[in-house]
């Protein structure tokens, strides 16, 4: 079973090693997180997470109110969203199930929330099978979109929507 817990400075050097690691770098190849900075800062608007399967660290998650955020990297957005970014940090981990286990654990975490209304997330146009990942979840492709140098699809998970297929995988 995983679990989420907060992500802090005791996991720098973890998450420096796994934004060393080809499979991220793919998925992620123009962001610098700036880690030292970042884990030491809680605003409101973000949520940055570990997954751990028994204590062990598999995956990030990070969570934000993209029309809060002060990066205002979505740029104007609608009240009541969430943005998601996902990975699993080492090669070793991909395709046993963890990044849906993840998302699944991630969905019901913002749609706890009753006033949010549907989730973001912004995929490399590249990477096909995140696409087909996030389709089976219940995301809609919204929009071809570039961020910075990355070009990427614009995916939304409305909260209907997730009901619909959160019933599926009871």
């Amino acid at each position: 079973m995983i679990n989420l817990r907060p992500a802090t400075l005791a996991d720098l050097n973890l998450l420096r090693h796994w934004d060393e690691q080809p499979h991220v770098i793919a998925s992620d190849p123009n962001d610098d997180w700036d880690w030292e900075v970042e884990l030491a800062r809680s605003p409101d608007w973000r949520e940055q997470l570990i997954a751990e399967i028994d204590g062990r660290p598999i995956g990030f998650i990070q969570i934000i109110d993209p029309a809060q955020e002060d990066s205002h990297y979505w740029g104007h957005v609608e009240e009541n969203l969430r943005a998601i970014d996902i990975w699993i940090g080492e090669e070793i981990d991909l395709g046993k199930g963890y990044g849906t286990q993840m998302m699944r654990l991630e969905l019901a975490r913002c749609f706890a929330d009753p006033l949010v209304t549907a989730i973001l997330v912004d995929p490399l146009a590249s990477n096909t099978r995140v696409h087909r990942f996030y389709e089976r979840l219940g995301f809609k492709f919204i929009e071809h979109r570039c961020f910075g140098d990355d070009e990427c699809f614009v995916y939304r998970l409305n909260r209907e929507d997730w009901h619909h297929t959160s019933e599926v995988y009871v």
